[in-house]
């Protein structure tokens, strides 16, 4: 089976069940193995190269279990990021995502009244771990001790939350960092340290995710998608979600599969 570029509104998990699985995500090629485990989150570009018959399974979730969650929103960085669960380095993390892939579809099958409250708590205990292991990964880049990263983190942690609820106001390094109690030059190096990039580059990442959201709904011009999404010009949006999508607005609405 195959299936080409396309993105939609949901998160899709994917377990494999045999070799021979492969796919695209974005600009990277992955051939996975029995065991191991494709993470594919919301608005991103991915394709289905090949799979052999009964290969693999997969769930989706809307993307609002994510977006509902204010702790997810704020390493949303990190998930987001994480796209392959190797069986072999990973062992006990992808056999753990395959047990509940395995469980929901088990509830699913036996459409008890409950289900779909089932369902979505097994999905938080998937996220849940995977958030555990993106953090512990981050981690492993900074240098500072335990209880400096814990305290220092509380500081981004509210940050992120402060810029995900006002990403659409023409909000600034400055206000952010007066926000949470900190200086602007304190906030640039701690934002930096523990989030992998820039704040620029944070609040623009977020925007673009909250612009291709609002490309779903077609009787939205591209140009009030941009102005909605926070960007304060057309040639920065399109840049800028040109930069990092690799599409244009109008090319990435094109793929959109529902």
């Amino acid at each position: 089976m195959t299936y080409p570029p396309h993105w939609h509104n949901a998160a899709e998990f994917t377990i494999i069940l045999k070799d021979g699985c492969r796919y695209r995500v974005s600009d990277t090629f992955y051939e996975l193995k029995k065991g191991d485990v494709l993470l594919i989150w919301p608005h991103q570009i991915h394709e289905t190269v090949s799979i052999p018959d009964n290969a693999a399974l997969f769930v989706q979730f809307s993307s609002a279990i994510i977006e509902n969650s204010l702790d997810l929103v704020s390493i949303s960085r990190f998930l987001y990021d994480c796209h392959y669960i190797s069986a072999s380095k990973e062992p006990e993390l992808a056999k753990y995502i395959t047990q509940k892939i395995l469980e929901i579809k088990k509830i699913h099958e036996l459409s008890d009244p409950l289900s779909e409250t089932q369902c979505k708590l097994c999905i938080y205990d998937i996220l849940l771990k995977i958030g555990n292991h993106v953090l512990a990964e981050a981690k492993k880049e900074t240098s500072d001790d335990l209880v400096s990263r814990k305290r220092s983190w509380k500081y981004i942690h509210a940050a992120c939350n402060y810029i995900m609820e006002n990403s659409s106001d023409n909000i600034t390094q400055s206000e952010v960092a007066k926000e949470i109690g900190l200086s602007t030059y304190y906030f640039s190096k701690l934002f930096k340290q523990h989030m992998n990039m820039s704040f620029p580059a944070y609040l623009a990442n977020i925007r673009v995710r909250s612009a291709a959201s609002l490309l779903l709904d077609e009787s939205i011009s591209i140009t009030e998608c941009a102005f909605q999404a926070g960007f304060q010009s057309t040639t920065a949006f399109n840049k800028v979600f040109h930069d990092i999508t690799g599409y244009s607005p109008r090319e990435y609405r094109k793929l959109y599969k529902q």
